[in-house]
């Protein structure tokens, strides 16, 4: 499954321009919004050329504009890996801390009333007498508590049942739409044109939003792996620490199910080869099993037998 980014902030603050900007899809102002978004990567070009690939495809994020705030809007949220606040640096008057402090509360009062409804649910179900009914009343009882008391919950000093899924324990990255920050207007027009005049308007300088995937990249501590070929290079991105299964996992469950070995060989090494051959020629490629862990860079050819 894709990793996941929720676009939150005020109305008005470029929520939707800057999902358009992101995906280069359209995105319907005061409606929820959903498409993905590629990673920028000069690697995958360079893999492209290597190995003549007629198609090229980058690694991606999905990511998810809604609409406002308020607890039940913010909630359809809790399932993507980090937020991307928009703060309106544009505005007369406009003042972009005070909006990140509101939004820090209004994530913080949403998982309140998320933790109060479970609370009094599991309250009712704890009147059959089952012990552990009782002791997730008193575990939520206390984290109702430090949530009532302003305390995010990536200050909870104990671990958090999963099955919360909890706002104010995400990445939040800020982005200020304004002079002070990104012109995301300009941004979203830019993604509008084809890739060469866009790069030709910024007169060869790399794009601002670019900046933006980085950070999430490094707010999620991703890395990225290859796949390389003549049908098609694509670059997927993986947790840092992910094993050679899990890369399998990512492309296909039936590769993971049927996971033999993995070549790998780092991009670097197979761009200087010039193909997976005269790599394999000179030593470069090795073979790894499912548990190995998997570098940045690296590219995979995976065996495996459904």
């Amino acid at each position: 499954m894709a990793l996941e980014v929720g676009i939150v902030g005020a109305a008005g603050a470029g929520k939707t321009t800057l999902f358009h900007a992101l995906t280069g899809g359209g995105g319907d102002y005061g409606k929820a919004n959903l498409a993905m978004a590629a990673i920028a990567d000069e690697r995958l070009d360079a893999l492209a050329q290597t190995v003549s690939a007629k198609k090229i495809t980058p690694a991606a994020l999905r990511v998810q504009d809604v609409p406002g705030t308020g607890s039940a809007l913010l909630g359809n949220l809790r399932q993507v890996d980090a937020l991307l606040a928009v703060l309106d640096g544009f505005s007369q008057g406009a003042d972009p801390a005070a909006q990140l402090e509101e939004l820090q509360l209004e994530l913080l009062v949403a998982d309140r009333d998320h933790v109060e409804a479970r609370l009094e649910r599991v309250t009712k179900q704890a009147k059959s007498g089952d012990p552990k009914l009782r002791a997730e009343v008193d575990e939520l009882g206390a984290i109702l508590a430090a949530l009532s008391a302003g305390e995010p919950l990536s200050t909870y000093p104990k671990p958090l049942p999963p099955e919360l899924e909890p706002l104010t324990i995400k990445p939040l990255l800020t982005v200020e739409n304004g002079p002070g920050g990104i012109d995301l207007a300009l941004e979203a027009e830019l993604a509008d044109l084809e890739p060469a005049e866009a790069a030709a308007f910024r007169e060869g300088g790399r794009s601002a939003l670019a900046e933006v995937t980085q950070l999430l990249r490094d707010a999620l501590d991703l890395i990225t792996f290859f796949t390389a070929g003549e049908k098609e290079t694509r670059a997927w991105p993986l947790r840092r620490g992910a094993s050679a299964l899990d890369a399998a996992a990512s492309i296909h469950s039936d590769i993971a199910r049927g996971f033999i070995r993995c070549e790998v060989i780092d991009w670097r090494d197979l761009v200087e080869a010039g193909s997976h051959r005269e790599a394999a020629r000179r030593g470069l490629q090795r073979l790894e099993s499912k548990t190995y862990v998997i570098a940045d860079g690296d590219v995979l050819n995976i065996r495996f037998n459904v």
